[in-house]
């Protein structure tokens, strides 16, 4: 098996970083990760042991771990922290920006914490108290404060020899931000127009007026859903009063998106929250062991309907056989409605003034693939059970089902919100139990109304 630590490689490859790990090739190994990126060494410890990951932090170097910090999944980064003295979570958090400190000092022991915000100087002090004082999942934390703001009336050349005096510009600068002498947001300069445009053109002759900003209370997901429809990569935030407060860039919103998104995926399994793939068995169990508990009791409501009927099942065996096909057909028809709806609501397609539309529109889609799929059912049954009774009964029930699965994959994500319940966490649940339990109800009722 090839090392990590041959010529060839350019990238982390946790083959590679495992392999170096068992063969003891730990000195070679730890030079290669600190020329390595932040993010790739975050992406190695979560996809390795428990064990290998203190082994691969132990071989960073300090100012290396304060780099990774920031890239950690939140599941895996108390666990490093808590590795570190705190000597050694000082040096992290002094060589951090304010933005990333504010994201993971929650996460630092907390006779530390305080030390490190006396420590800071007086500005950066100042700058991540302001940003701790936002609320969580809001644009005021998710924003960067480092933001070059220009004043309306002064010319292009005046601001150019301002921008040479740094020695850098913040990452993901695009433009500028305006404003006037008391600090309010007035528009968005870009940079492109400082270098083209002619040396004597004003900061307002340039600069857009109607630039998208955030106020510092806006959630996350609107942000995002802003940057993904006006394709920006830099917005200012404000705050109640419209003074600029600092600026959020495209790669702080790509982190929402991908967090939604693997939440969203999560959810769909019952996971209701990130989850280490190598965290302990016990809390592991926990976790889960709550939505089994709940998918048992729809289980013993959907077996109760069918002990009902226990007499009818009895005498006609063909009952036991066909009673699946009913509750299968509702579910899948309920869950393709009921993921259609989830993400709109999670793009903010969905409201009240269109949820009416939608219900009758999934109402015609489940009535004619009803037809569609109850007819073909109906065909198989009386060839298969010489019996024309029970195939027109399996016909009704499966059209039944799948009207009714289809209005549930509505109505249920649409009720779950209006409750502030997390459609995308108990919707599949109910649905499930709503199919089961109407699948099984109008086949075998129709059944022991008609064949006994």
């Amino acid at each position: 098996m090839q090392s990590i630590t041959s010529h060839e490689s350019e990238k982390i490859s946790v083959e590679r970083v495992v392999n170096d790990i068992h063969n003891n090739n730990l000195s070679l190994l730890g030079e290669f990760l600190d020329t390595s990126s932040p993010a790739e060494i975050a992406d190695l410890l979560v996809s390795i042991l428990p064990t290998q990951r203190t082994i691969i932090w132990e071989l960073l170097s300090e100012p290396k771990k304060s780099e990774v910090i920031p890239w950690l999944r939140a599941d895996i980064r108390p666990s490093l922290i808590g590795e570190m003295d705190d000597a050694q979570l000082f040096v992290a958090a002094e060589a951090m920006d304010v933005d990333d400190l504010a994201d993971v000092l929650g996460d630092f022991p907390d006779q530390v914490t305080q030390s490190i915000i006396e420590a800071l100087e007086t500005d950066n002090r100042k700058r991540l108290e302001t940003v701790l004082s936002y609320p969580e999942g809001s644009a005021g934390r998710l924003m960067r404060t480092e933001v070059l703001s220009v004043r309306k009336d002064v010319t292009f050349s005046v601001v150019l020899r301002w921008l040479r005096r740094h020695e850098k510009l913040p990452s993901l600068t695009d433009a500028l931000m305006v404003t006037d002498a008391e600090g309010y947001y007035l528009g968005k300069l870009e940079l492109a127009n400082i270098v083209t445009g002619s040396p004597e053109t004003k900061v307002i002759e340039a600069m857009v007026g109607t630039a998208e900003a955030v106020r510092f209370d806006a959630k996350e997901h609107e942000v995002a859903t802003l940057f993904e429809k006006r394709e920006l990569i830099s917005v200012a935030v404000i705050d109640a009063e419209g003074k600029l407060c600092g600026r959020i860039t495209v790669d702080d919103v790509v982190d929402v998106i991908r967090h939604e998104a693997d939440q969203a995926f999560l959810k769909s399994g019952g996971v209701a929250q990130e989850e280490d793939l190598f965290s302990p068995i016990i809390p592991s169990a926990r976790r889960r062991g709550v939505w089994l508990g709940i998918n048992l009791i729809t289980v013993f409501m959907a077996v109760w309907v069918i002990g009902l009927f226990e007499a009818a099942l009895n005498q006609i065996v063909a009952l036991a056989v066909l009673m699946p096909v009913t509750a299968s057909m509702g579910g899948i028809a309920g869950s393709q409605t009921l993921t259609l709806i989830i993400r709109g609501q999670a793009m903010d397609q969905v409201s009240h003034l269109n949820a009416l539309w939608l219900v009758r529109k999934e109402l015609a889609v489940g009535a004619l693939n009803g037809l569609v799929w109850a007819f073909l059912v109906a065909i198989v049954s009386l060839l298969w059970f010489k019996d024309t009774y029970l195939s027109l009964i399996i016909a009704v029930a499966l059209f039944i089902n799948l009207l009714v699965a289809s209005l549930s994959g509505v109505l249920i994500p649409l009720t779950l919100k209006r409750m502030k319940i997390d459609p995308a966490l108990s919707g599949a649940v109910i649905l499930t139990t709503v199919t089961d339990v109407v699948g099984f109800l109008s086949f075998l009722g129709l059944a022991s109304i008609f064949l006994l």
